[in-house]
């Protein structure tokens, strides 16, 4: 019998907790509910989930640094989490996606977004497994080993930024927007704002490296492209001296169009009669 994908619930107010875990239970989920970080941690021990749904506001230690303590250590690193919260400001977004959540739903909620939502994470985090290996220069990607590797040398990524780097790279050298990339990685069903993508591309960056990470690059009001053709590789031209110095032309006058030396009329001869 398959097992049902188990979601953590970290969420200090019961009736809301109780009103996610009715759902998930009745759509094929099996929900675990943790009240604050000291007992979702008790439950990470035990077993991992596959999504976490988390709340920012909580009793102690907050989402927010749950979610960068998650997200920094191995064994949950690849643990898809999305954040739950009513703070809803763009700044907050950002710091939430910037601590390492997979996507962020504000309060109140609908329980088919919310649903919509889990299911994509939950796609997005099986590798893919057609296609094989793909190579853009030194770059390689397996979607069956879920390895990545530049220069032979093997690299972590996280579950959005492993299946954003396959798909730029089966189209390398071609322009895409966010909205394309959106609808291309993170689905067209599930509503996210067009930041999210420069949150992801930018955490895919830093998890290539400097070498690696300026594959990708910016296309200024088109979005973004991935190319083996970066500025590392690039013809260094000669360098140009600051100072050229270019000799005058000696002139030379022919003997034949010289002048004669000029008689001055203006003295008078004063020879004797």
């Amino acid at each position: 019998m398959r097992q049902l994908p188990g979601v953590l619930v970290v969420e200090d107010e019961p009736a809301i907790a109780e009103l996610i875990a009715v759902n998930l239970r009745h759509n094929g989920f099996r929900p675990t509910w943790a009240m604050d970080g000291a007992s979702a941690q008790r439950e990470l021990d035990a077993v991992l989930p596959d999504v976490i749904l988390l709340d920012w506001m909580l009793p102690g230690e907050s989402g927010l640094s749950l979610a960068k303590r998650w997200r920094a250590d191995a064994r949950t690193k690849a643990v898809p989490i999305i954040m739950l919260t009513a703070r809803g400001d763009e700044t907050d977004r950002v710091a939430g996606l910037d601590a390492g959540a997979d996507d962020y739903i504000v309060k109140p909620f609908s329980t088919k977004e919310l649903l919509a939502r889990v299911r994509a994470v939950l796609r997005r985090r099986a590798p893919e497994q057609a296609g094989g290996v793909v190579k853009v220069g030194a770059l390689s990607l397996d979607s069956s080993t879920y390895r990545v590797s530049y220069n032979e040398q093997l690299l972590k990524l996280g579950p959005t930024e492993f299946k954003l780097l396959h798909y730029l790279m089966q189209n390398a050298e071609r322009v895409h927007s966010r909205s394309r990339l959106l609808d291309k990685v993170w689905g067209d069903h599930v509503f996210i704002e067009e930041r999210t993508v420069d949150v992801h591309v930018k955490r895919l960056r830093e998890a290539l490296g400097v070498n690696a990470g300026a594959m990708i690059e910016t296309v200024r009001g088109a979005g973004y492209r991935l190319t083996a053709h970066t500025a590392h590789t690039a013809h260094t031209a000669q360098p140009v001296p600051s100072t050229v110095v270019i000799p005058a032309p000696a002139v030379v006058i022919p003997d034949s169009i010289r002048d004669p030396v000029p008689r001055q009329p203006w003295i008078a001869d004063r020879s004797p009669q």
